[in-house]
């Protein structure tokens, strides 16, 4: 994937032309898949695109990279242990290596910071004075997040990540959102004017997800394959799934099924544990991140998918790429009842009431009990992907964020490398 031409003369090519520097903390690039969506769509665009980001740990490692055209930027980041002070060291190296490689990328027209978390507005200012736009692409609610990952309620870091939100607000020009949801909030609590927030839904790259024919063996000897795909955190509901697949055992008395889940996060490990405390180890199988193809052959030997993230701030207002992935592999979900899920979902998903891990086992069951509903959820998942869901309305959307952003713009970043106001060298 690494183009011909060296990184230094590929970084200099386009500098005439319209730049946008897009900066992320929490994933690598092009492992994050809306982030890498959007740089395409950019550079189809006509735009000379750089990333600032992380480097993976098993892939996306190099430092520097030219991929498909997008200049990649990657500093080394150990993720936070150990409480405030590990996000604190965290942050703080991410910041400084962020700041010194904008300054390597040199002047832009755009800035796109994307959050988690809400501290990226502190380069874009500086990129600002600069001369560039700020677009603050908000990922997650940040204070949402807060309350929902750490329980502490609305103590003083609490208030902390609900200024740092109003700062990253009030720095940017325009605010991309992932849904309605986010968008009322950007307006709403974030007082910005409606205009300038534009939707730009994730989707699922629909050549990334095409079904193939289903591997039966991959049920471990059972009637139904049962499927999980996506991280593994506090707050994402593996151990309601964990707990539900218990209860559709002991409670439905379905044994009929074997389960997979894929992914990883840092809820990983216990609920490793968790599955085995509940006796699950001969029907569960954890398989960590795995390459596409084996996650699409998965998927497609599934009979139902799960998706059980709990009510709770975050969830209810956010987006589930996992849904959106299983809807384009044409398979029907399980999920508990979200104001978001069911915007995404529809009809393509049957929804037990919030946070009831009873309600979802008897859902599971009602699935596997019927064939013909499952093709008709799955036909309905498929059509809404490659209709009103798809990324060609987002790509509009975000191409029209882009040109709200440089309304006015000159056509070109002055100065080059210089700050402004600096006379040039001789």
């Amino acid at each position: 994937m690494l183009g011909d031409t060296s990184f230094d003369d590929t970084a200099r090519d386009g500098r005439h032309g319209r730049r946008a520097l897009i900066l992320v903390e929490n994933l690598s690039v092009p492992f994050d898949r809306r982030v890498w969506q959007e740089c395409t769509t950019l550079r189809d665009a006509g735009w000379t695109v750089h990333v600032i980001c992380p480097q993976g740990s098993r892939r996306d490692t190099e430092p520097e990279a030219v991929i498909d055209g997008v200049r990649i930027h990657r500093y080394p980041l150990r993720a936070a242990t150990g409480g405030p002070a590990g996000y604190l060291r965290e942050y703080g190296s991410a910041l400084w290596h962020t700041a010194r490689l904008a300054r390597k990328v040199g002047p832009v027209h755009v800035v796109h910071a994307c959050n988690p978390p809400d501290l990226l507005f502190l380069p874009a200012l500086w990129l600002k004075r600069r001369g560039a736009r700020f677009v603050f692409d908000q990922h997650d609610l940040v204070p949402e997040l807060y309350l929902s990952r750490f329980g502490r309620g609305e103590d003083l870091l609490y208030r902390g990540v609900c200024a740092l939100e109003r700062m990253t607000y009030r720095a940017a020009d325009i605010v991309l959102a992932t849904n309605e949801s986010y968008r009322d909030v950007a307006v709403r609590r974030g007082g910005r004017r409606p205009s300038d927030v534009f939707v730009v839904r994730s989707a699922p790259q629909t050549d990334r997800f095409q079904p193939v024919p289903p591997e039966p063996e991959l049920k471990n000897g059972k009637p139904h394959l049962l499927c999980y795909l996506g991280v593994m955190g506090p707050q994402d509901g593996v151990d309601y799934a964990l707990r539900a697949l218990a209860k559709l055992r002991d409670e439905v008395g379905r044994t009929d099924w074997h389960a997979v889940f894929i992914g990883s996060g840092d809820a990983f490990d216990a609920m490793v544990e968790l599955s085995r405390r509940l006796g699950l180890d001969e029907q569960v199988r954890f398989t960590g991140r795995i390459p596409d193809a084996d996650l699409v052959r998965y998927l497609s030997t599934a009979d139902v998918c799960l998706s059980p993230d709990p009510r709770n701030p975050l969830n209810d207002v956010s987006t589930m790429n996992k849904v959106l992935e299983y809807m384009a592999m044409g398979r029907p979900i399980v999920s508990f009842d979200l104001k978001e899920a069911r915007v995404s979902a529809g009809d393509a998903a049957v929804y037990a009431p919030a946070n009831d891990e009873s309600e979802f086992a008897r859902s599971v069951a009602l699935l596997l009990d019927d064939p013909e509903l499952r093709a008709r959820m799955g036909k309905t998942g498929q059509e809404r992907i490659n209709g009103e869901l798809s990324w060609r309305n987002s790509q509009t959307s975000l191409l029209a964020a882009y040109t709200a952003a440089c309304r006015d713009r000159v056509p070109a970043p002055a100065g080059a490398r210089r700050r402004a106001g600096k006379r040039p060298r001789r």
